[in-house]
């Protein structure tokens, strides 16, 4: 390739990824593919180091500052995903929450007891659960192993349960109702933890940012969440966003931070695992979003068979 077709070629490079970042670092999210593509914003700031580095090479000065400009813009954004924050000092009790995602009930009942019994989570967040899911893994021992529950009936997509190893009752958080029929919907709920103390969880299902209607229905259905309040709060389940989502960090920026984030492991990603091609790029949508008050001891996410999901497993310790 000649030099000066390649030289142009970066320029090209550079150009498109200076606005790629800008739309990012500005929050501005236009209402086409936009809300789909900025979750792909971590392998662009990888592809920035691209013309960085043939920039060098071919010691073009004036590229070289433009293309540096870009990947630090990224880098601003992206890397502190990967560094671990300090936490709030917190001495209550601790909590484990578990938070998978069925796609449609598809994963094994025998898969999901297992990981429970495996894991021993204190709360576990199922989302796209049928009744039928509910009959299967209860004769399992389910409910054994987690005694409370609360469950929002529904078919493929819509349904949600809460099951706990302590007392559960529902929440009077109001969550507005889905913009669409056939949406996912939020389940929340109050924990009781021995020696009374309370914790607010919700099972988070939003839509997913498509083109056309579900737009509105994905942004609708974050801004439906509640803000961090005066109970301590734990969201965590699919919100089909990313960090790089303007509306789901307008959400965290409420009080909450995000364990993956604050463990160093914002680059986990978490969709889409099955069914894929194994280089198909994948991007993190499954978050544990706690009131900043909470400290966050631990964040990891883990295969279950048959879902397109990552389970995301944390260990939190309240104030």
């Amino acid at each position: 390739m000649p030099w000066q077709v390649l030289w142009l070629v970066l320029w090209f490079m550079v150009t498109g990824l200076a606005g790629w970042a800008g739309l990012r670092l500005c929050g501005w999210e236009p209402k086409f593919f936009w809300s789909q593509l900025v979750s792909f914003t971590p392998y662009a700031a990888a592809l920035s180091l691209v013309p960085v580095g043939c920039a060098a090479f071919l010691r073009a000065r004036p590229l070289l500052v433009a293309a540096l400009v870009v990947a630090g813009a990224f880098a601003v954004t992206v890397l502190p995903r990967a560094v671990p924050e300090r936490n709030p000092p917190a001495a209550g009790p601790v909590l484990r929450v578990l938070a998978v995602n069925l796609l449609h009930s598809s994963v094994p009942p025998s898969a999901l007891v297992e990981a429970v019994e495996r894991d021993r989570p204190d709360v576990l967040h199922l989302l796209e659960f049928t009744n039928r899911m509910r009959e299967r893994v209860e004769a399992l021992g389910l409910a054994r192993l987690l005694p409370y529950e609360i469950v929002l009936p529904g078919t493929e997509s819509e349904g949600a349960a809460i099951y706990s190893r302590y007392p559960l009752r529902p929440s009077d958080t109001p969550i507005a109702a889905p913009v669409f029929r056939k949406s996912p919907r939020h389940l929340p709920a109050v924990v009781t933890l021995p020696g009374g103390r309370e914790v607010e969880v919700v099972a988070v299902h939003a839509c997913a940012p498509s083109e056309g209607w579900r737009t509105a229905c994905w942004a609708s259905s974050i801004r439906a969440l509640p803000p961090a309040g005066e109970r301590p709060r734990i969201l965590a389940g699919d919100f089909n966003s990313t960090l790089d989502h303007a509306v789901l960090r307008d959400l965290i920026a409420t009080g909450y931070r995000d364990a993956a984030d604050v463990t160093g492991k914002g680059l986990s990603m978490t969709w889409p695992y099955y069914e894929q091609p194994r280089l198909f790029p994948k991007v993190a949508i499954d978050h544990v979003l706690a009131d900043r008050r909470i400290a966050i001891r631990s964040f990891r996410t883990q295969r279950l068979p048959r879902t397109d999901h990552r389970a995301t497993l944390t260990e939190l310790v309240l104030p």
